[in-house]
């Protein structure tokens, strides 16, 4: 954070100075898990609906934590406000206010920010001092809290920004301020809470239409929505994806062990890339993160040698892993339909290289509304079509409602399981060279279903009788 005294900041926040000389300069950055603080930080103490964070103070200031900013009273040097959340919002408006220099990249979408994120600090990290969340802060509390991390060196800080009702972005992007606004695409993520496809793309839309004449707008054309989002007068629109007319593009796209290889094409030239990345899905998130650092003027050759050597270091997504030579690709981190069926396709393309047996392992995807037994319904019909050899409902009949019969409709084998202990019965029937999808909304924490399948596979002996 810029350097502040603790006066600065309760004048800033509308709180008061206790228990501390309020002279005090700090350049602490807030935490809000007391275990993660340091001398480097202050504790915002939160009152949530399982805990009261300050409960955890002494626990912070012990671990160095230079103050706390609180609602309550208490003992340890603090700053007391009315909302502690409120609170924060305002510092970190007040401190994006006065890092005129930095360059703010605010990234939304119904699917893909956390990659698009992770891609694009990547590539600017080479530029200069790049400031990313390590995890998914995208609320309207992690946004500030991401912001606060900045300081007068921070060259770009790359803000996701998600939402749950009208109105939620466009908040975010009063309190980021960014000058280039990224719009991945509009799926069926939480078209439940929405209500439909267009009120998702209006909300979306707050991200661009809220930019300054001086700004950017990067849109995907990957649906039909994106390509069309209003964005005010003077603001600059660059168009990413695989249509000629895209100023941003990938051409000569091939897939290689599951992973896309692709020439990059921009107004400077054409590159070869190859991600690290599983999946053809990841091509958009790439180009995205292209036509960002393409509108900062990074050279071409930078960001395709950046785009071939990153790998995404936020975790569940598409992780892939190996043990006893059973493939397993721990995608469990969210799953809607869009990402889902990207997955699935995913799953086929490297099963399809390593000769084995695909294992489709799906649980229930959430916020879907009235569609929802549709929606799971299509993707039980697409692991058919596409040649899942396996499909795995977990938790959900849905997926199977178009199948005509368990264990023998269509191309795949069905099986149902009430919960994710039931099918770890699955493994007496993987071989080596299986491949493994694991994919569900978070709250079914499939995680654990890719723990317990990592520990029970290793105690399998070398080799083994397998009944298919």
């Amino acid at each position: 954070m810029i350097k502040l005294t603790l006066s600065d900041i309760a004048k800033i926040v509308d709180g008061t100075v206790i228990n501390v000389d309020g002279g005090t300069t700090t350049t602490a950055y807030p935490v809000i898990n007391s275990k993660q603080a340091n001398p480097q930080t202050f504790f915002a103490a939160f009152v949530g609906a399982n805990f009261d964070g300050h409960d955890f103070i002494s626990s912070a200031i012990s671990s160095g934590a230079q103050f706390a900013l609180v609602s309550k009273d208490c003992s340890a040097p603090a700053i007391k406000v009315d909302d502690v959340a409120a609170a924060l919002s305002k510092l970190a408006s007040y401190v994006r206010s006065k890092l005129q220099t930095m360059t703010v990249i605010g990234i939304t979408g119904s699917q893909g920010k956390t990659t698009t994120k992770d891609l694009l600090r990547h590539i600017l990290s080479v530029s200069g001092e790049t400031i990313a969340p390590s995890e998914s802060l995208n609320n309207e509390l992690g946004v500030p809290l991401l912001l606060l991390r900045c300081t007068e060196s921070t060259k770009y800080c790359i803000v996701e920004m998600g939402a749950r009702h009208v109105g939620d972005i466009a908040h975010l992007a009063g309190i980021a301020k960014p000058h280039i606004g990224v719009v991945l695409g509009v799926g069926k993520a939480h078209v439940g809470e929405f209500g439909s496809r267009e009120a998702i793309a209006k909300t979306k839309s707050e991200l661009v239409s809220t930019l300054s004449s001086d700004g950017i707008a990067i849109l995907g054309t990957y649906d039909e929505f994106t390509p069309v989002m209003e964005i005010p007068t003077g603001v600059r629109k660059i168009f990413f994806g695989e249509k000629s007319q895209c100023e941003i593009r990938a051409a000569d796209i091939e897939v290689r062990e599951g992973r896309a290889h692709f020439d990059l094409v921009t107004p400077d030239g054409r590159a070869a890339v190859s991600l690290q990345l599983l999946g053809l899905h990841q091509i958009p998130n790439a180009l995205a993160a292209a036509a960002v650092a393409t509108s900062l003027d990074i050279p071409i050759d930078t960001i395709s040698a950046a785009l071939s050597t990153a790998e995404v270091s936020s975790k569940w997504r598409m992780e892939i892993s190996e043990i006893a030579e059973i493939t397993i690709i721990n995608d469990s981190y969210n799953s809607n339909p869009e990402s889902t069926s990207a997955a699935l396709r995913t799953l086929a393309l490297i099963s399809q290289e390593t000769g084995g047996v695909s294992w489709a392992f799906l649980g229930k995807m959430h916020e879907l509304g009235e569609s929802s037994d549709d929606e799971h319904a299509a993707i039980g019909r697409l692991v058919t079509e596409i040649g899942i050899d396996h499909l795995v409902a977990i938790g959900t009949k849905a997926y199977l409602r178009d199948i005509s019969a368990i264990n023998g409709g269509g191309e795949s084998a069905v099986h149902y399981f009430e919960s994710k202990s039931e099918a770890l019965s699955m493994v007496d029937h993987f071989a080596p060279g299986d491949v493994l999808l694991l994919k569900a909304s978070r709250a079914e924490e499939f995680n654990l279903l890719a723990e317990m399948f990592n520990e029970k596979l290793a105690q399998l002996p070398e080799s083994k009788e397998v009944e298919r």
